[in-house]
């Protein structure tokens, strides 16, 4: 059984977190430059199995698709393309940066730390990971 990697995509960044191989534990892996971040996932898969991508959906309380979701289509789009291997996962992401942004300051980030966006991005990928691995789980 393979990992999961889940992206928290942005215009600007992107925030990446990781399941270990048994799939128990979800982790937060790094925060890249949009642009980067298909040359990172090639490299990545090229170290470690991976067989489910989930992506944030973004989605407002109506539960309808956000205005960052134009963003999010075409990428999705290509990474269909580039990795026909992969299940591609599309997951809602409502409430994951607030939850990150509390949960670090919880965990007694300081206020430096809290306010780097690149962090903020990371942990929100976790938290999302993190969430949908309780979805599949509860099944």
């Amino acid at each position: 059984m393979g990992r999961i990697l889940a992206i928290d995509y942005g215009s600007k960044r992107v925030g990446l977190a990781v399941t270990d191989p048994l799939r128990i534990i979800a982790s937060g892996l790094t925060t890249i430059h949009s642009k980067d971040v298909v040359a990172f996932m090639e490299d990545y898969f090229k170290k470690e199995v991976v067989d489910e991508i989930v992506i944030g959906e973004p989605k407002t309380l109506q539960n309808e698709k956000s205005d960052s979701a134009r963003f999010i289509d075409p990428f999705v789009r290509h990474l269909e393309k580039k990795f026909p291997d992969k299940k591609i996962v599309r997951y809602d992401e409502r409430f994951t940066s607030a939850l990150a942004k509390q949960t670090m300051l919880m965990g007694g980030l300081k206020k430096k730390d809290r306010q780097n966006k690149g962090t903020v991005d990371m942990v929100s990928a976790t938290i999302l990971l993190q969430d949908y691995m309780s979805f599949i789980q509860r099944g």
